[in-house]
């Protein structure tokens, strides 16, 4: 989740020069490789996911809302990715226009009702006064260049709809696990009684009829309302979530409450395990989470935004939670030598015991995490910056800039997303 900066705007940072076909030789630029760079044109993008060599390509609200959808690309010649589909978009999908789709997951399905790969999207709307949707999309991509909409799943008009999202399978089933941000005090009767909790699961077995199994909220189970966070937002509420392979574990990034980590083994049931904290002084800010070590390490990532080498800035922190009901911190990743802008870090990513992390206009920065409790920096990627993007101005200094919204890792190759750019795939050496 994007958020403005607090701090004045800054002087203008060089970045790597990309050429024509490959970028400049620097000592960081020598360990990655830029295999090709895909710019969508006007609309700021979000996030990115990969399934069976196709990339999708999220949108974010940007300044006017474009409504761009979910953009698909092949990549089966990855130094030529080909635009072959989209969804989610206004364009195709008029009674989507005033939304923007942040989050996509896509999983083989193999149901009674349904086989092939489904791909669920979160649909939010741009204005809170407004009656667009809210809620996500199911749709049907086992031919990515002619995606079909199977359902739409609202959520409540008090909330913005379904932030971040993910998707499981468990046998033959398969199920959406989705944050409402702020439900359960958006959607309070009078203020005092929990309303619709933040964390919801979803059967999606028959994509064409999505049934609410589950759901879990920390004020109506803890008792931890949601107001009573850290300054200066002070928010208790479930920002994204991450479910482990064998769909028993959710992990959700529960902003100033940590990360908290639920048994759902029976769906319909979450019980409470145990939660991460934070360290007096730190900002808060749980935004997003991953698993390494076969599920005992967990790294989550603070969203914080700040002056330029302040303490308040969001870096990633790593845990032991071999033993969920007690996590114990390993080390934080205190900000490496980078550019140095004041940025967040933002997603985390794994691939055995490399850790891949998007850094907004730090760009993606890679790390060794053999020992988690001594993470090294091993490098860092910074896209060039050469299309001025009117849909995306949060540039420290004067535009154009790049930032990296998302990372993920596919084949053996890395996707990175950009808000002002597009799309970059990668190979680190």
């Amino acid at each position: 989740m994007r958020r403005f900066r607090l701090f004045p705007a800054l002087v203008a940072v060089a970045v790597l020069a990309l050429g024509a076909t490959a970028p400049a030789a620097t000592a960081a630029a020598k360990k990655v490789e830029v295999l090709a760079h895909v710019n969508p044109g006007l609309g700021a993008n979000a996030d990115v996911f990969a399934h069976r060599g196709h990339a999708y390509l999220g949108s974010w609200i940007g300044n006017d809302c474009l409504s761009s959808g979910v953009r698909i690309y092949d990549l089966k010649k990855p130094r030529a990715p080909r635009h072959v589909g989209t969804f989610a978009d206004a364009a195709a999908e008029p009674d989507l226009a005033g939304t923007w789709t942040e989050k996509v997951i896509v999983r083989r399905v193999n149901s009674k009702a349904f086989v092939g790969d489904l791909a669920v999207t979160s649909i939010q709307a741009c204005s809170t006064s407004s009656s667009a949707f809210r809620g996500f999309g199911l749709y049907d991509v086992t031919d990515p260049s002619n995606p079909r909409r199977l359902s739409l799943v609202a959520t409540e008009l008090e909330t913005r709809g379904s932030h971040e999202i993910y998707m499981q399978r468990k046998g033959n089933r398969a199920y959406v696990y989705t944050a409402i941000i702020s439900s359960e005090h958006l959607t309070s009767p009078d203020g005092v009684t929990p309303g619709n909790p933040d964390f919801r699961i979803y059967d999606v077995s028959d994509p064409r009829n999505a049934v609410q199994v589950g759901a879990w909220g920390a004020w109506a189970e803890l008792g931890v309302h949601p107001l009573d966070g850290t300054a200066p937002l002070n928010r208790n509420h479930v920002h994204s979530v991450i479910v482990n392979g064998n769909a028993t574990r959710a992990y959700l990034s529960y902003w100033d409450l940590g990360t908290v980590i639920l048994d759902i083994r029976n769906p319909t049931s979450p019980r409470f395990l145990g939660r991460t904290t934070f360290l007096p002084g730190e900002p808060g800010n749980a935004h997003s989470a991953w698993t390494a070590k076969g599920g005992k390490i967990l790294i989550e990532t603070h969203e914080s935004f700040g002056a330029p080498g302040s303490p308040t800035v969001g870096i990633p922190t790593f845990w032991d939670i071999s033993n969920p009901m007690s996590p114990i911190r390993l080390a934080a990743f205190s900000r490496p030598d980078l550019l140095d802008l004041g940025e967040t870090v933002h997603d985390p990513k794994v691939r055995g015991n490399r850790l891949f992390l998007s850094w907004y206009q730090e760009g993606v920065i890679a790390l060794d995490i053999a020992k988690p409790a001594a993470p090294k920096l091993l490098t860092q990627f910074v896209p060039p910056a050469s299309f001025v993007n009117p849909d995306w101005s949060l540039c420290v200094g004067a535009p154009p800039c790049s930032s990296i919204w998302g990372v993920f890792l596919h084949r053996n190759y890395v996707l990175a997303s950009d808000e002002a750019q597009g799309l970059w795939v990668l190979r680190f050496k």
